[in-house]
């Protein structure tokens, strides 16, 4: 009886979330939206209501660990949906999803049809059983379900034409780019300095380059391929924190005197709207940026040494000598319609470098606002820099199976012109 009165209510709900996400932009794609009004979202979140497991941008989280962080969850239908997308999965295709649920493998399922072949896998037990039990219970038995650490891929099931991850990945193992085929698509949430982005990448040979790029937030990646930031907490101060993704400064502890110091601040003219999305600035200047981190503040211990406007979340970095501290903060102008950008810094070299990140910000403004992003290529690990091409704005990022490169192109560069929404990036 309850079925019979919840399933007309779950229908109009998965079609209201494919309308919204189609009236956004998120859903390009008639193949999308075909699968994403056909599996039953809500059969694969209940640990969520029917209400909850149907909001376009909210994630249902499944399983938390022992201090209650998030470790598997259904992702939010709007992330879900741009990731299909990059993915450009096709019928016939063999595909490999790396990190299990069941919605996104029953997504997938429906995309390949019948000739294709869906591969999940998971490091947790009970992650597989439950996204087994539920794939079997939703009709996608033929889902192939496997429990193992993904450093290495699945390669018994192996060459594949897409690769989907969806948890957060510090890596690029090279056993990713071994199993598929070229040009086969991979779509990695990766973590670049710190910021996450889902990337889809075409394989070219022994590397990867990017076709698009979108921000996002995934759990992490759990086994072999887990890393871990790092976080200095300047001695002389318990309320700030800064978290390095790529290793700590080389003598930290040249920082702790910049907190002794007045603090410096640095307006760039550069403006943004009041709630637009500025990820293309935020990986900008982690490229740029040599001693790129992100700072936060204790609000509880806050006693007003930094000032800025996000205090869980703000951009910053450590000077090149280590003795210098900056982070970008945003003040509204006197209208009140916009936000202009700032440079706050502290430290014996403070002024020269709140200037250097101000203008950053002001070579962002001039140059890649409203243009294409970065370019990003993976090239394996042990490939030399003579190899990697001289591109615009070039930074390699040295991981342990991985070369990231990112580049980037102008706006005249790529002939974009530039929309509504990219003035606002």
């Amino acid at each position: 009886m309850a079925q019979q009165t919840e399933e007309p209510r779950a229908t109009e709900l998965r079609e209201k979330v494919v309308a919204d996400l189609v009236a956004a932009g998120e859903i390009v794609s008639d193949e999308v939206g075909r699968v994403m009004r056909a599996v039953p979202r809500h059969a694969f979140a209940s640990e969520a209501t029917l209400e909850d497991a149907n909001r376009p941008y909210d994630a249902v989280v499944t399983k938390r660990d022992a201090d209650g962080n998030a470790v598997s969850s259904v992702s939010a239908p709007q992330v879900q949906a741009f990731m299909l997308e990059q993915a450009e999965v096709r019928p016939g295709m063999r595909v490999l999803e790396i990190g299990s649920g069941g919605l996104n493998a029953a997504y997938l399922a429906e995309l390949v049809g019948p000739e294709g072949e869906v591969t999940t896998v998971d490091i947790d037990p009970e992650v597989t059983e439950r996204a087994a039990r539920l794939l079997k219970e939703n009709g996608y038995p033929r889902v192939r379900v496997v429990t193992a650490d993904a450093e290495q891929g699945v390669g018994q099931y192996a060459p594949y034409d897409r690769i989907m991850v969806t948890v957060g990945s510090w890596d690029i193992p090279a056993a990713w780019t071994a199993q598929l085929t070229a040009p086969g698509r991979l779509v990695v949430p990766l973590r670049i300095r710190g910021l996450m982005r889902s990337v889809a990448f075409r394989r070219t040979a022994d590397h990867l380059v990017s076709t698009s790029v979108r921000i996002c937030g995934f759990v992490p990646m759990q086994g072999a391929g887990a890393r871990e930031s790092h976080v200095l907490l300047p001695a002389g101060t318990d309320e700030i924190a800064l978290r390095f993704d790529d290793g700590l400064p080389s003598s930290p502890e040249l920082l702790d005197d910049a907190l002794r110091t007045s603090r410096i601040e640095v307006w760039t003219g550069v403006t943004v709207e009041r709630g637009v999305p500025v990820d293309t600035l935020q990986l900008y200047l982690a490229s740029a940026l040599s001693g790129f981190c992100t700072m936060s503040v204790d609000p509880e211990l806050d006693t007003g040494l930094v000032a800025p406007r996000n205090k869980r979340f703000s951009l910053a970095a450590v000077s090149d000598d280590g003795r210098s501290l900056a982070y970008v903060t945003p003040r509204p102008t006197e209208d009140g319609a916009l936000f202009e950008y700032g440079v706050h810094a502290l430290g014996p070299g403070a002024s020269a470098f709140a200037e250097q990140v101000a203008g950053h910000l002001r070579a962002w403004d001039r140059h890649q606002r409203g243009g294409p992003g970065p370019r990003i290529t993976v090239y394996p690990a042990a490939t030399p820099d003579t190899l990697i091409p001289e591109l615009p704005g070039r930074r390699v990022i040295d991981k342990a199976h991985s070369r990231v490169v990112l580049s980037w192109p102008t706006a005249k560069d790529a002939g974009h012109h530039p929309t509504e929404e990219d003035k606002g990036e």
